[in-house]
């Protein structure tokens, strides 16, 4: 008898660890549609580049000009901002990567920016799965890197990011206006 207690005793621990898991699945099983599939305005991309054993992607939405001026004034300076549109943009890296002199532990992180006229600050954030910036909270900041802007030699219709063909840069690019971070594996 005492086996039995023990074996239920043991399996109402065992079932307060299962129920007490929380599972967000996005999107959510009501939200699936079987009709014609939408495009989305803002559609989502990535990048990536590889050396050795040492991965990174970065995965963002681009959201568009569409004669419109973003940095500035609807992407107001001076405040936190997603870096592209709808879901937080977030970077994943296998190895240490030093960004602008600093150095980012391996990892996944939400990337967002606090853009400026002459400079942006690049901000990488452990809290991921947010939708833009509106979960944002500075206390999960974990880097933060300043870097100037430039002109882009081009004008960039969508928000785009891209590691240099050389893995020695992140870049980032909407309208004229264009920011390289450093970046280098450890």
């Amino acid at each position: 008898m005492r086996k039995v207690y023990l074996a239920i005793g043991l399996l109402f621990f065992a079932l307060q660890f299962v129920v007490a898991q929380e599972l967000v699945v996005r999107p959510n099983a009501k939200q699936l549609s079987t009709g014609e599939v939408e495009a989305r305005k803002s559609p989502m991309s990535s990048s990536f580049m590889k050396k050795g054993d040492a991965y990174a992607r970065v995965v963002y939405n681009q959201p568009h000009l569409k004669g419109r001026k973003m940095l500035g004034e609807k992407e107001a300076f001076g405040k936190v901002w997603r870096l592209g549109a709808n879901e937080s943009t977030e970077l994943f890296i296998t190895a240490d990567l030093e960004v602008g002199g600093k150095t980012l532990t391996k990892g996944a992180y939400s990337v967002f920016a606090v853009p400026e006229a002459d400079k942006w600050t690049l901000v990488f954030n452990s809290e991921l799965g947010g939708w833009g910036g509106y979960g944002y909270s500075a206390d999960n900041d974990v880097l933060r890197v300043e870097v100037p802007t430039q002109v882009a030699p081009e004008s960039f219709e969508a928000f785009t990011i891209w590691f240099s063909d050389d893995g020695s840069a992140l870049n980032m690019a909407w309208g004229k206006t264009h920011v390289s971070a450093p970046v280098a594996f450890k």
